[in-house]
This record gives structure tokens, C-alpha cells and sequence, in this order.
């Protein structure tokens, strides 16, 4: 049972490396891809409920026991994360066929595709922090290649930006590494808990806690080091762009969960409840301060990537129960809503030409499905009651008060607000009033497009209404991070 733990890792690297051979057969391409993606959600779900029934799953590669040898763990957060990447790659596949031009197809499209969820994957599963590099260089390198598809100035100056940026963080990851090689004498996650546990280095340790903070925060687009994501984000087509929005700033936040939960925890005055509440608050106020001064669509969507990243944020920076389960939940539900907006502003931008909310409106009246939808999914990640951005922020703002935050509580609040202001913004300029589209404009057909993203739609309506379940589940994740004796001993035994 334990080699099931590889598959979300091998089968889209193997995949990825067969269709390199068939880069101009468009239609088995997408054949190939699409038998792939459905096969990974099933795999996904399969190792999400394994993980749940029967416990954390561990592989040993090689023989080769832990700590000595490269270890893949699937625990619940893991598990989770996968099924959560399975789904989107999914959709965004799926809406690619209708949205991706063959000549940028052609160029290699679906290899890379399926080389980033096995960066993305990766970083989920692996069980040691040089590991979690590798398949950062992975994912980062991937992305490279997505982004630039299509060759326009605009893509080549917003890909050098995104490469120098990521280069940097990537060059500071290994200095962090070879810092805590040096202090602990291993890279093993398991292993690193142990002996940070044994050793009194708390000044040399929190140095290369926040090292490493700078590296995920700038995965991640925390404040001050999310100046690179807004134009990145905008230039690639719109299914790249949505799988971008939707996984890969998620890697840098999971990466934070996990080794601020399992590894730096010896001072967390410092590392959570200074550090990353400060951070987590700014990167709120400030991304949705960028929205909002925005009237681009897309721009705007961008901003909102960052500004969401704050409220995950905050919910590490508490450390309690409620906080993590809180954080959790809403990164589910902003990767699923996230990208279902962005998908949204293509299928927009297909009828409109254009991104502008000054140039655009009246679409709720030639496309109503594409209005309600987005209108949905505007709602949900404003926090509106029933839909999944309520369950998830709802338990944030709680556990913000009961650490006696209150301007953190007051903080999130205020956001959600410009956040709905934003959200309506949208659909008052582009989907409401008089219509400014032609004829052949208002024919567009976007049945395929939607169909594609319509599973986003259910999910964060399913999570909305059916809260409960699955805020239990998250429940279950956040004890487990908050006692690393669990995943120690799954690793390392007793």
C-alpha cells in the first residue's frame, strides 16, 4: 500500500515525458491528458481516504531507512493537498481544450502541464526539506515554460521578472539549508523536530527560522514580496493563469504549515504570533488595497491572490485549533474558488475582447450561466453566508478574538468588506447595465468553458452547505500538526 503514496508523483512525470514525443499530435495529446488528469482524481481521492481510515502513509525509497534515505509521507494535510491539486489540474486541463491556441500547444503545453503537478505533488509529499527544493526547481521551472507560451513581449518581460525573483528566493533556500544541515545534521522532517527539540540554538535557529520564512513567503506572495505576481499572473492564457492562481502560491503557504507547525515551534512569540501575524495582516490589507484601486479584471483577481494569502496567514500566526482548522478550510476553499474566478475572466475576455470593466458590460444578458457563475463564486470568496469563504474566514475572525486580537479580527472583517466592494465592482461593470458587445459577440458560445469549470462552482456551494464534515476534517488536520509527535514517530518509528 505504501508505493500507492508515489503515483500522484510518477504517473504525471511519466506521462509528461511520453507526450514530449508527441508534441504536434494534438489530438492524442489531448486524449493522453485528459484519460491522466481523470485518473489522478481518482488516485488523489483514494490516498485521501486511505490516509483518513488507516493513518499516515510512509515510503522509504531505496531500502533506505529514515532519516538516511528519502522518505515520500502522505498525512492528512498531504493527502489532502494532493486531492485538492488533482482537482484543479483537472479542470484547468479541461478548459484548456477550448481556451489554448494548438500553436502554443504545440510547444510542449501538456509536458509541462503535468512536469508542474509533479513539482506541485512533490513539494506535498516529500519528507525532507532538500527534497521539497527539488521539486520547488521542478514546479518553478515548469512554470517558466507555461508562462512564456505564446512568446509575447508582455509574457517574456513578466516571465524574465518572475525567473529573477524566484532564482533569488530559490538561491536563499539552499543557504537556509545548508544553515540547518549545519546546526541539526539532517534535512529529514521528521528528524529536523526531533533535534530542535534536543538542541538550545534558539538564537541560530530562529535566524534560519525567518530565512526560511523569506523563501515561502516569496513562493508565497506575503507582503513585502509579492510585487512580482500581479503582472506575472495576467499575461499567460487564462488556464494557465488559473492553475497558477490555484496551486502555486498554495505550495510556499503549505510549506509555512508545515515546517512552522513541525519544526520551528520552540519560539513562537516570535515566529507566529510576531512575525507572521504583522505579515499576514499587511499582505491582507494591502493586496485588497491594490484590488480595488484596479479596473482590469484580471488585475483585480491577481490582487486578490495576495490579499487571501493573508488571511492563511493569520491563521498559522494564532497556532491554536481553531486558527489552523480555520486556515486550512480556507485555503481548500480558495483554491477551488480562485481558480474558478480567474476561469471566469477568460470566458469573459472570449466575449468581450477585452479586460477593461470600463469597456465591458451587459453579459449577464447574452450569458447568464457565465454571470450567475461568476457571481457565485465573487460571493463566496467575499465570505457571504452559505457559500465556503463564510465557513472558512468565520472560524479565522472567532479564534482571532478568542487570542484577544482584536484588530487582526477587525482586520479580516474590513478586508472582506473591500473584498465584496471589489467583487461587485465586477459585476456591476461587466456583467450588469447596457450591454457593449456585437452581435457576433453575444453568439460566443462558452458551453465548453463552463462545463469545464462548472465542478468549482459545486465544490465551493458543497462546502457551503455541507460545512460541518468537512470543517471536522479540518479540525483533524490542525491536531495533528499541533502534536509533531504524531508525524515523528510515523516516520521515524518509535
Amino acid at each position: 500500500m505504501s508505493n500507492m503514496v508515489m503515483l500522484p508523483i510518477i504517473i504525471p512525470f511519466i506521462v509528461g515525458t511520453i507526450l514530449i514525443l508527441f508534441a504536434k499530435k494534438h489530438l492524442l495529446q489531448r486524449v493522453v491528458a485528459s484519460i491522466t488528469a481523470l485518473l489522478m482524481v481518482g488516485i488523489s481521492v483514494y490516498l485521501g481516504w486511505t490516509v483518513y481510515t488507516k493513518g499516515t502513509m510512509m515510503l522509504e525509497l531505496g531500502g533506505w531507512e529514515a532519516p538516511f534515505g528519502i522518505v515520500v509521507v502522505a498525512d492528512n494535510l498531504a493527502a489532502f493537498m494532493v486531492v485538492l491539486t488533482s482537482i484543479i489540474a483537472a479542470v484547468c486541463l479541461f478548459y484548456s481544450f477550448s481556451t489554448v491556441h494548438p500553436e502554443r500547444e504545440r510547444y510542449f503545453f501538456y509536458p509541462f502541464f503535468f512536469f508542474l503537478v509533479t513539482g506541485v505533488n512533490g513539494s506535498f509529499l516529500t519528507g525532507d526539506l532538500f527534497n521539497l527544493f527539488v521539486f520547488f526547481e521542478v514546479m518553478l521551472l515548469s512554470s517558466y515554460a507555461l508562462m512564456v507560451i505564446g512568446g509575447t513581449k508582455f509574457q517574456l518581460r513578466e516571465t524574465f521578472k518572475y525567473a529573477v525573483i524566484n532564482a533569488f528566493s530559490s538561491m536563499l533556500f539552499l543557504v537556509a539549508i545548508a544553515y540547518i544541515y549545519g546546526i541539526l545534521g539532517t534535512v529529514n522532517f521528521a528528524h529536523m523536530a526531533e533535534r530542535v527539540a534536543e538542541l538550545e540554538q534558539a538564537g541560530a535557529l530562529n535566524v534560519v527560522a525567518i530565512l526560511l520564512f523569506l523563501v515561502f513567503a516569496t513562493k508565497g506572495a506575503l507582503f513585502p514580496l509579492y510585487f512580482w505576481l500581479p503582472h506575472s499572473y495576467i499575461g499567460p492564457p487564462t488556464a494557465i493563469s488559473a492553475l497558477f492562481g490555484g496551486l502555486l502560491t498554495k505550495v510556499g503557504v503549505y510549506a509555512i504549515i508545515r515546517m512552522y507547525t513541525l519544526v520551528f515551534t520552540f519560539d513562537i512569540a516570535f515566529t507566529h504570533n510576531s512575525v507572521m501575524l504583522i505579515l499576514g495582516g499587511l499582505t491582507m490589507l494591502l493586496g485588497v488595497l491594490g484590488a480595488v484601486a484596479q479596473f482590469d479584471f484580471k488585475r483585480i483577481l491577481s490582487f486578490h491572490i495576495i490579499s487571501q494569502i493573508g488571511y492563511m496567514i493569520m491563521g498559522i500566526g494564532l497556532n491554536t485549533a481553531l486558527a489552523l482548522a480555520g486556515a486550512i478550510f480556507f485555503l481548500a476553499h480558495n483554491m477551488i474558488v480562485k481558480t474558478g474566478l480567474i476561469l471566469m475572466s477568460g470566458a469573459t475576455e472570449k466575449v468581450t475582447g477585452t479586460t477593461d470593466l470600463k469597456k465591458m458590460g451587459g453579459i449577464l444578458k447574452s450569458h447568464p450561466v457565465l454571470a450567475w457563475f461568476f457571481l457565485i463564486l465573487g460571493l463566496s470568496i467575499a465570505g457571504i453566508p452559505p457559500l465556503s469563504g463564510f465557513f472558512g474566514k468565520f472560524p479565522l475572525i472567532v479564534a482571532a478574538l478568542d487570542e484577544a486580537s482584536y484588530f487582526l479580527a477587525f482586520l479580516a472583517l474590513f478586508v472582506g468588506m473591500l473584498t465584496l466592494f471589489s467583487m461587485i465592482k465586477i459585476f456591476l461593470n461587466v456583467y450588469w447595465g447596457a450591454p457593449q458587445y456585437t452581435k457576433e459577440q453575444a453568439s460566443i458560445s462558452l458551453k465548453s468553458t463552463l462545463f469545464a469549470a462548472s465542478p468549482l462552482i459545486v465544490l465551493t456551494i458543497i462546502m457551503g452547505i455541507f460545512a460541518e464534515p468537512f470543517f471536522a476534517y479540518t479540525e483533524i488536520i490542525a491536531n495533528e500538526l499541533l502534536d509533531p509527535s504524531i508525524y515523528i514517530q510515523s516516520v521515524l518509528g518509535e
